[in-house]
C-alpha cells in the first residue's frame, strides 16, 4: 500500500504516526452506488440545454473530529436521483367562428423556448438548494406523441412534467409506471398552463370519479411551489437509493418476534432487498486471521487511542475492547468491499459475535454509521428498511432503538449502537461503557442534543402501516438499560401513538422528515399514521 499524507488536517498520533490513512469519505453521508431498478437504455431525443447536476459538499468541520481509518478504501458515492423535465405545449392556428386554442400561455413555439430557458433557470436553483445529490437533465420540450415516446425511453429516475399544454395522449405517454412522476403546473405569476385547469378530471380521473392514470396520484402535482417540489424530490431520492439495496447479513436475515419472521422475504419483495447472506463460519476465520495481522492490530490501537483521545469522549470500559472494536471495523470493511455495498447488519449481535470478536458489536457499528455506512444491529428487516429509507432522505444517520412505553407525553428510546454524528456533521459527546445486557465489551452511551427536533418512525411487521411522529430530546437518562437513552417528547397525540404502536424497533433521525416518509411509502403502498400531524 502506497503511503499517503492526510487530507484532512488531523494531527492526530494515527496520522502523524502512519501517513499511510486514508482520507474519510468525501462526500455528506454517502452511500454505495447501486444499479437502479428498470432505469435503463438512454435513447436521444429532442435538444435541451446543459443538464444540471449537484454533488455534495464535504463534511464541512466533520473531518477534523473524525477517527482517521486504518486503511486506505476507496470512497463511495450516493448515487444522483435523475430529473428527466419536459415541457408540453402545443401550438394551435386561429379559425374564425369557432373556439380553435385551449386555455394557457404557451401557444407558440417561441413562447415554449422563452419558457424552457426559465425553468432551465429555476431548475438550477432548485438544485443549488438541494442537499442530496441531484442530476436534472436538459429540459426538453414535446408537443406531439412521438416526441413524447422518444423522450420517455431516456435514462431517469424521474419524469417531470411541465404541463403547459397539449393534449392527454401526451401526458399519457410520458407517464411510465417503472418511474416516478410529477407534474408541475402553474398559476400564479404565469404563463397560466392548460393543465392547471384540467389536470384533476381529464388526467387523472379520465372523465370519471375514480381515479385512473397508473404511475401518479394528486400527490404527485405540483402548483407553483418549487419547496414542494424539492422536498418530493428528496422523498424520492430517498425511495430510488433505497430500493435494491444490497446489506451483507452477518448470520443471516432475520426479524424481530413471532411476527418478524416474514421481515425478510417483504424486504426482498416490497423493498427489493437484495440480501447477502455471511455465516458466522465465514466470519469467525477472517476476524481470526485479522487478530494475527499485527500490522493491522498496531493500527488498530492506534486509532483508538486517537478515538478515545478526542474531546467529548470518556472511556469507562476496558481499552482492549476499544481496539477489538476498530479490529472488528476492519473486518467488516473488508466485507462490504467485497461485496460492493455499504451497508451490513449483525444477527445474534448480543451472543455469538462476541465470542470471535473478543468485544461488542456496539461500538464498531457507532463508528461505521458516523462515516456514513449504513449498520445495524439484529438483522431485524421488520426495521431495516425505514433506517436505509431514513438515511437518504435525512442524509443522516439514523438510530435504530427500543421504545417504551409513551406516557405523560414522553416515550424513552435506548440502544447500545447509536451514531455519535446524529446531525450528519459533529460528533456528540460520548461514554464509552459495557453492552448492558453482558456487561462486556464496548458501547458508547452518546449524549444526543437536548431541543433536537427528530423523526420518528414505528413500523408495523406486515409493512402495511406505519406509525411516524415528530419529537422533541429532552433528556440523557441513565438508567439500567441499553447505554445510548433518550427521553422523547412527543410532539402531536401521545395516546393515539399509544394505541397504534406495531412492530418493535423503531428508527430515529435528526430533523423533521415525516412528509418526505409518507410520501415515499406511498409509493410501495404503505401508509404513514402521522399523529404528529395537525387536524
Amino acid at each position: 500500500m502506497n503511503d499517503h499524507p492526510s487530507p484532512t488536517g488531523c494531527n492526530c498520533g494515527c496520522c502523524t504516526a502512519t501517513r499511510r490513512l486514508a482520507a474519510p469519505i468525501p462526500h455528506e453521508l454517502p452511500s454505495f452506488e447501486l444499479p437502479s431498478v428498470s432505469r435503463r437504455g438512454f435513447l436521444g431525443t429532442v435538444g435541451g440545454l446543459a443538464a444540471l447536476s449537484l454533488t455534495l459538499p464535504s463534511l464541512s468541520g466533520a473531518e477534523a473530529e473524525a477517527c482517521c481509518p486504518v486503511k486506505s478504501r476507496a470512497p463511495i458515492s450516493r448515487k444522483p436521483l435523475r430529473v428527466q423535465p419536459v415541457l408540453t405545449y402545443e401550438t394551435p392556428r386561429r379559425q374564425e367562428a369557432t373556439s380553435w386554442r385551449n386555455w394557457g400561455g404557451i401557444q407558440t413555439d417561441e413562447a415554449a423556448q422563452q419558457e424552457q430557458a426559465r425553468i432551465t433557470g429555476e431548475l438550477k436553483k432548485l438544485a443549488a438548494r438541494a442537499e442530496f445529490p441531484l442530476e436534472v437533465r436538459p429540459v426538453l420540450l414535446a408537443k406531439t406523441v412521438e416526441q413524447a415516446a422518444t423522450i420517455a425511453q431516456g435514462d431517469y429516475d424521474v419524469m417531470l412534467m411541465y404541463a403547459a399544454g397539449g393534449w392527454l395522449d401526451i401526458l399519457e405517454t410520458l407517464t411510465r409506471k417503472d418511474r416516478f412522476n410529477l407534474m408541475f403546473v402553474r398559476h400564479l405569476p404565469g404563463p397560466a398552463y392548460l393543465w392547471y385547469e384540467i389536470v384533476h378530471p381529464r388526467f387523472l380521473r379520465k372523465m370519471v370519479d375514480e381515479f385512473g392514470q397508473p404511475g401518479m396520484d394528486v400527490h404527485d402535482v405540483i402548483t407553483d411551489s418549487y419547496d414542494e417540489m424539492l422536498w418530493k424530490l428528496r422523498a424520492l431520492h430517498g425511495l430510488n437509493s433505497t430500493l435494491g439495496k444490497r446489506v451483507v447479513c452477518i448470520g443471516g436475515a432475520g426479524g424481530w418476534g413471532e411476527g418478524g419472521q416474514k421481515a425478510p422475504r417483504i424486504a426482498r419483495e416490497l423493498w427489493k432487498l437484495d440480501l447477502v447472506d455471511y455465516p458466522y463460519k465465514d466470519l469467525e476465520p477472517r476476524l481470526a486471521a485479522a487478530y494475527q495481522d499485527s500490522a493491522l492490530v498496531a493500527g488498530c490501537e492506534q486509532a483508538a487511542r486517537a478515538y478515545l483521545g478526542k474531546a467529548g469522549v470518556k472511556l469507562e470500559t476496558t481499552r482492549q475492547f476499544v481496539t477489538n472494536a476498530f479490529v472488528l471495523r476492519e473486518v467488516f470493511l473488508d466485507v462490504m468491499e467485497q461485496h460492493q455495498t455499504d451497508a451490513l447488519t449483525v444477527n445474534h449481535c448480543m451472543g455469538t459475535i462476541m465470542g470471535m470478536s473478543k468485544t461488542t458489536a456496539c461500538l464498531t457499528l457507532s463508528l461505521l454509521n458516523d462515516d456514513g455506512y449504513l449498520l445495524f444491529c439484529e438483522s431485524d428487516f421488520v426495521v431495516i428498511p425505514s433506517g436505509i429509507l431514513l438515511h437518504y432522505i435525512s442524509g443522516k444517520p439514523v438510530f435504530l432503538n427500543d421504545p417504551t412505553t409513551p406516557h405523560d407525553g414522553i416515550v424513552t428510546l435506548a440502544h447500545c449502537t447509536a451514531p455519535r454524528r446524529m446531525d450528519g456533521k459533529r460528533l456528540e459527546k460520548a461514554r464509552i461503557l459495557t453492552h448492558f445486557e453482558s456487561d462486556y465489551g464496548a458501547a458508547p452511551k452518546v449524549e444526543m442534543k437536548l431541543g433536537q427536533i427528530t423523526t420518528n418512525l414505528v413500523p408495523d411487521f406486515n409493512c402495511q402501516k406505519w406509525v411516524g411522529f415528530a419529537g422533541t430530546i429532552v433528556g440523557n437518562p441513565f438508567l439500567e438499560i441499553c447505554r445510548s437513552q433518550i427521553d422523547v417528547r412527543i410532539q402531536g397525540d401521545g395516546q393515539k401513538l399509544l394505541e397504534e404502536m406495531k412492530g418493535f424497533h423503531w428508527m430515529l433521525s435528526y430533523g423533521d422528515y415525516l412528509k418526505e416518509c409518507g410520501y415515499a411509502l406511498r409509493k410501495l403502498g404503505v401508509d404513514l399514521l402521522n399523529v404528529s400531524a395537525k387536524a
